[in-house]
């Protein structure tokens, strides 16, 4: 039996449609991961440092999937996408061009020539990379024949081996789209060596079928969607063929015992927002694996554990954090990833605070939001902000955001009880993301939400001191 690739393009789209926040796009495709698709395709680099971070800690995190990222139409795109991808287990460097005329034109400013050129002059920067290598050919459906056919085989002959035809308009319909199929391997020899892949936009709701149709004309790879995003259903697609592979004489790798429970889980990342009443960014229903350190454990295993959530750290703050972790591990045989978070923020990146807590005003009801008054200090200027929350603790950090002039995704909040009896003190830990990177801080106090302001201003100082951009 021919076995049928599954190439999941859900994260290339919600980047653009949904506002997922940077803990979300590393989430999804770890849950595509375990799905088993044979690729997931990520977004390209438009913003380098947030980008390439991305990439790379998805990279890291997928373990049996391909991890497909394209590359601008330029030879020059390509080390800062492959540096990014490297780490992956099984990396994919995907070269994208449209070879229809209007979109070649308007899009790309090529004509034909220059297009083909560019196509070559990419595929082989990329081949000295890697040997899985893409080229899509988008809009191919409406392109001239004569140019597509002539610019699959450049592709081929520069050393891609998966090769791409979009239906980028959703026009086509099956029997249209099988005998396109047919005279591109007719005028095309070469693909016969080559992993052909189709691409349908489900403008007519035919996308679905258009992919068991491709099916049986030679296409080895189809583009799917586990979120309903205009493309061929990942679900409907996978489901079709465990029950009627046989009679395509096909199969899939697709666990489709677990795709119920998983597009649950991806569906609810798409469709949540933020609150405008919460400072905490919706979506991701945390499912960490149960990890402890002991002192038994090395420098380089207690970084990796660091690595896991999520921190990059450089070499000074890794020693300072290690350093800290001995003296911890000198006195408890086990230390929790909890346990292991506070080390960080209380032993990396210790900064000159930029920003200081003046004074705060909480108020808070069961019949109304709670609300909150906050003033600042920065270079001797005091500076108030107050905003209404769900809660004391959103409402704080709405305050704290409104003197800010700017949102920080919140990555975690955990408080914790340091000692017993009703003047308990309460300890905090708050993650902020900015530009893709972690920060974290620590706040202690007899009251929660005293800790929690002290801890996010001291991730805030670690931000700016490193930005200086507030």
């Amino acid at each position: 039996m021919n076995q049928i690739r599954i190439s999941d393009v859900t994260m290339k789209q919600t980047g653009k449609e949904f506002s997922l926040s940077f803990k979300e796009k590393l989430e999804i495709p770890k849950l595509l991961d375990r799905l088993n698709v044979d690729v997931i395709e990520l977004e390209g680099i438009t913003q380098p440092k947030i980008d390439a971070l991305r990439i790379k800690s998805v990279a890291s995190t997928v373990k049996n999937s391909i991890v497909a990222v394209p590359v601008a139409l330029c030879p020059e795109s390509v080390d800062a996408t492959w540096n990014a991808l490297k780490e992956a287990k099984h990396p994919r460097l995907q070269v994208f061009a449209s070879v229809s005329p209007v979109q070649m034109e308007y899009l790309f400013h090529k004509k034909p020539d220059a297009m083909l050129k560019a196509i070559e002059e990419t595929i082989t920067a990329c081949s000295a990379k890697t040997s899985d290598v893409e080229f899509i050919a988008d809009d191919a459906t409406r392109s001239d024949a004569s140019f597509l056919y002539q610019a699959v085989k450049t592709a081929i002959a520069a050393g891609a081996k998966t090769i791409t035809v979009c239906d980028a308009t959703g026009a086509i319909l099956p029997d249209e789209l099988g005998s396109f199929l047919d005279n591109l391997y007719e005028n095309v020899t070469e693909l016969k060596d080559i992993v052909l892949a189709i691409s349908c936009s489900n403008e007519l709701a035919m996308a679905d079928a258009c992919a068991i149709e491709s099916i049986k004309h030679g296409v080895r790879e189809i583009k799917a969607a586990a979120y309903p995003i205009n493309q061929i259903s990942l679900p409907h697609v996978s489901r079709l063929l465990a029950t009627k592979g046989d009679a395509f004489g096909v199969t899939c790798n697709v666990r489709t015992v677990e795709m119920k429970r998983i597009i649950k889980q991806i569906d609810w990342m798409c469709q949540t927002s933020r609150s405008k009443n919460s400072p905490f960014d919706n979506g991701v229903q945390d499912d960490v694996e149960e990890m402890t350190l002991t002192s038994h454990d090395n420098m380089t295993t207690v970084i990796k554990a660091v690595e896991k959530l999520g921190y990059d750290l450089s070499e000074e703050d890794g020693a300072q954090v290690w350093e800290a972790f001995q003296k911890i591990a000198e006195r408890k045989d086990v230390i929790s990833l909890k346990e292991l978070d506070i080390i960080v923020a209380s032993a990396a990146m210790q900064v000159p605070a930029t920003y200081t807590l003046n004074t705060y005003n909480i108020t808070a009801s069961n019949t109304s939001s709670s609300m909150a008054y906050m003033k600042l200090e920065k270079n001797g200027q005091l500076l108030e902000g107050i905003a209404l929350g769900d809660g004391p603790v959103d409402a704080a950090f709405l305050a704290l955001e409104n003197i800010l002039g700017c949102h920080y995704e919140l990555d975690d909040f955990q408080i914790r009880s340091v000692t017993e009896g009703r003047e308990a003190m309460g300890e905090t830990v708050v993650k902020l993301r900015s530009n893709g990177k972690l920060y974290s801080g620590r706040g202690t106090s007899t009251d929660i939400v005293g800790s929690s302001i002290q801890a996010y201003i001291s991730a805030l100082n670690k931000i700016v001191y490193e930005e200086a951009c507030v």
